[in-house]
């Protein structure tokens, strides 16, 4: 089913995301429906972890926009983050702990991502905006998933997270 989202695309996206020029030919693929063949390097615990949380990717029906914008997800030591220039996530095992919020953590940073290419403001005021979004993806996940155990763990998540502040 995903190849049928995907056309054959002559230019290879950026090996960075940096330049004008770089930028643009990010902006031209996805527009012509770019897919990444997602990569995932770390550990084997790491990488199972990941696998889990892309499945609820795809329960939720958002697993084609996150290829869009993230090439990788790597494991490192460090904390948590989008490598905007690599269209990667750097990620601990932590972060992908749990299955519901490592998913939402990684569409956060798919969001951010996104807004780093079409411009605009991804830090501070975007990662607002962009965990707003993660949020929607766990409404949708909660809404799609038919085992009533992540259902009521995407419900606990969402209740964390509104209680934050005004989402």
């Amino acid at each position: 089913m995903e190849s049928d989202n995907r056309r054959k695309v002559e230019a290879r996206f950026p090996e960075r995301v940096y330049t004008d020029k770089e930028i643009q030919l990010a902006r031209k693929l996805i527009g012509e429906n770019y897919k990444h063949r997602l990569k995932v390097a770390g550990k084997s615990m790491f990488r199972k972890r990941v696998e889990k949380t892309l499945s609820l990717m795809r329960i939720a029906g958002y697993y084609d926009f996150f290829r869009t914008y993230i090439r990788s997800v790597i494991e490192i030591d460090g904390i948590g983050q989008l490598r905007e220039y690599e269209a990667a996530i750097w990620a601990n095992v932590y972060n992908v702990d749990d299955p519901v919020e490592g998913a939402r953590f990684l569409i956060q940073k798919a969001y951010q991502m996104k807004s780093y290419l079409e411009g605009n403001p991804y830090h501070e005021y975007g990662e607002v905006m962009a965990i707003q979004k993660s949020l929607e993806f766990l409404e949708e996940l909660k809404k799609e998933s038919k085992n009533d155990d992540l259902r009521k763990r995407c419900e606990e998540a969402l209740r964390t997270w509104k209680g934050y502040g005004p989402m």
